[in-house]
């Protein structure tokens, strides 16, 4: 006997809206394990470079055109977790390292002083380039990271191919950090001040996630990061130079610690604030809460083929994570 048609035209719903189930199940979850695939790096890779055994991921083929990407505090190189592969996928050949006192990279000598002043981070990366053979490269860099690549740019622009830096031209010097700012100024650096203090390094090392944590939430009011990616980051700090790296850098700006005297010819040409020649892209978020310049007033730092882009949404200081597809971006065209 004939089925009557409702039955047959409800029992043909029923089989397409399981079979549409079933391909957004599908599709669900290969985007959540697109997703996955990008929460951490591979293998991390060692090598000897100058007074360093420094860590490093690398994603992209071994031949690509080389970028170096540069995290900073209170980071790691988790900053650039989802720019990598975007990079890689069109062919770069990206590195990310480890900053001293980060991770596991490690000093070679109990006796290397842990010196955590600005032009030595640079001299870090130059050694790396020359441990890894990489004549030029592409440099990238937020916070300390931005500060060190505009360094790179600035002394070294024939190791420089062009610049991707967040926040802008971030380079100093300690005649300028000793002098006093307006108040509402000098509220954004609190913990500097704090880390000027016994008390603050005794702190810092006693609540260095706590610490780290409250900068991220104060840096970037709304990024809603979860806890297992602070904890992936936070990681980095568990080295055991990390908090001497950390108080000799912001103890160095205000020059109440002195740096060391073969790095004094780097840190008197940067006093000078040198103009930078290469490409360069400058990126900022709308929701940065970190102390940081405004556009204007860098972008004359730069007198090579310049562009500045503002991001909004909510971004905030740790730009390359918040929003990596813009950060990505940023290098390919600065190549071009």
């Amino acid at each position: 006997m004939d089925k009557p048609r409702e039955t047959i035209d409800q029992r043909r719903r029923l089989l397409v809206g399981a079979a549409a189930m079933t391909f957004a199940a599908i599709d669900l979850g290969a985007k959540k394990a697109a997703r996955a695939a990008v929460t951490s790096f591979g293998a991390i890779k060692q090598i000897e470079a100058g007074m360093l055994n420094v860590g490093y991921a690398e994603e992209g083929p071994a031949d690509g055109p080389p970028v170096i990407l540069l995290h900073g505090w209170p980071y790691d190189i988790h900053t650039y977790v989802d720019v990598a592969p975007l990079l890689a996928a069109k062919g770069y050949r990206v590195i990310v390292p480890y900053l001293r006192g980060y991770g596991p990279t490690r000093f070679l000598s109990d006796e290397t002083i842990r010196n955590g002043q600005q032009s030595v981070i640079a001299v870090d990366i130059i050694n790396l380039m020359d441990a890894l053979k990489i004549e030029k490269a592409t440099i990238g860099g937020c916070d300390w990271g931005a500060r060190t690549a505009n360094i790179l740019a600035a002394l070294w622009p024939e190791r420089c191919k062009a610049l991707v830096s967040v926040s802008g031209y971030l380079i100093g010097n300690q005649e300028a950090g000793k002098q006093p700012l307006p108040p509402k100024a000098e509220l954004q650096w609190w913990y500097q001040y704090y880390f000027a203090t016994e008390r603050g390094r005794e702190g810092y090392e006693k609540y260095t996630n706590d610490f780290a944590r409250l900068i991220w939430q104060l840096a970037s009011p709304k990024w809603n990061f979860d806890e297992a990616t602070f904890a992936r980051s936070a990681a980095a700090f568990v080295n055991p130079d990390h908090v001497a790296i950390v108080i000799h850098n912001y103890r160095w700006r205000l020059g109440l610690v002195e740096g060391e005297q073969i790095y004094d010819a780097f840190e008197k040409r940067l006093a000078k604030a040198p103009v930078i020649h290469i490409p360069t892209i400058t990126l900022e978020g709308d929701a940065n809460g970190a102390p940081h310049p405004e556009p204007g007033v860098y972008a004359k730092m730069y007198s090579g083929k310049y562009t500045h882009r503002n991001l909004t949404g909510g971004i905030g200081h740790n730009l390359p994570q918040e929003a990596p597809q813009a950060f990505a971006d940023a290098i390919i065209d600065v190549g071009e």
